[in-house]
């Protein structure tokens, strides 16, 4: 068995598993990716006294289950009288042995957690830890950010790459911003972003109904809409367009292009001010408003939102549960950047 000093040991909390009567939280050793806890820890886990530990622990060795010099480690430490005491621990592989031995209902809770565990690696072929995968996704999209942020950097400035080099730099870094986009919305982390850009023609309704007009006699003529295309119910959309100029304090509930536009596109597919056709309007109301503004492209001539994103938009938002409102209006203005 080895033998070790108490500063060998780098000390940590960890939840082995949840019980009904809540977590079981203890002081742990940490040493080679393993943790070590002595048997009094190890009793206070199962919810049983110390000796019952002990006499497991001894069986487990006697029937050679475990080997004694793998799963046990002697620590040397100061004891309240100031001399040196020698304590033994165990490794994980001994308290889960243990754990499938002691009759406790602390126990029988971990038992069924365990075994659930290994019948999903057993069928899946793979365990995944939660917790641990979220942390890293989060640290991992941290160093994406990071990473991005000094790539477009180095294309502003010219200095480190021309020609099909920077396009293809130029390129990633584009997708990079759709990946930690999405990353964001899985992880519930968007959050409304507001540009400095004015609103230069606001939403008029008037202008709107003309619009919406046009459209039907055009998809009409094609035999992609009936008569019903765009009729409003009571004064839906009018109530929308009033909404969106609303003002509290003084100040313009949606003062932003952005803001204005992602909800646009939002309470027309959400609030059905139309008999027939509210996805399709919204759509159409939504481009016309950015093109109005000069926001419709990208400066290297680009649609900000193509015409496959902006189906996939207005599905996701018709689809989307009402409380997911701020997420929803939060993708689009981030599109919208």
């Amino acid at each position: 068995m080895k033998k070790k000093k108490a500063s060998d040991f780098p000390k940590g909390e960890i939840v082995i598993y949840k019980a009904k009567d809540g977590i079981v939280k203890l002081e742990v050793e940490l040493q080679e990716e393993n943790i070590w806890l002595d048997a009094h820890q190890i009793a206070m886990l199962f919810g049983v006294n110390r000796p019952a530990i002990v006499k497991h622990i001894n069986n487990i060795y006697k029937t050679e289950e475990l080997v004694e010099k793998v799963t046990c480690s002697i620590l040397e430490q100061v004891a309240a009288d100031g001399k040196m005491r020698k304590m033994n621990l165990y490794n994980l592989d001994m308290i889960i042995s243990v754990g499938y031995r002691v009759n406790s209902q602390r126990a029988t809770q971990f038992r069924i957690w365990a075994t659930r565990i290994l019948k999903n690696h057993l069928l899946k072929g793979f365990t995944l830890n939660e917790q641990r995968l979220k942390g890293y996704h989060q640290a991992k999209l941290g160093e994406l950010e990071s990473a991005l942020r000094l790539l477009k950097r180095a294309i502003d400035s010219k200095k480190l790459l021309k020609g099909e080099a920077e396009g293809l730099l130029k390129v990633i870094t584009d997708y990079t911003n759709s990946w930690i986009l999405l990353q964001k919305y899985d992880e519930g982390r968007l959050v409304i972003r507001k540009n400095i850009l004015k609103i230069g023609r606001e939403l008029e309704y008037d202008n709107a109904k003309d619009s919406i007009a046009k459209l039907k006699n055009s998809l009409i003529k094609k035999k992609s809409a009936t008569d019903i295309f765009g009729q409003e119910r009571g004064h839906g959309l009018e109530a929308i367009f009033g909404n969106l100029k609303q003002s509290f304090g003084g100040k313009k509930l949606y003062p932003t292009l952005e803001e204005q536009a992602a909800h646009l596109l939002y309470f027309v597919i959400k609030d059905h001010p139309f008999v027939d056709g509210n996805k399709r309007i919204a759509s159409f109301l939504f481009v016309n408003f950015l093109a109005e503004n000069n926001q419709l492209l990208r400066k290297n001539g680009e649609r900000k939102i193509n015409d496959n994103a902006l189906v996939a938009l207005a599905l996701l938002v018709a689809q989307s549960h009402p409380k997911e409102k701020e997420s929803m209006v939060a993708l689009v203005t981030n599109l919208l950047f």
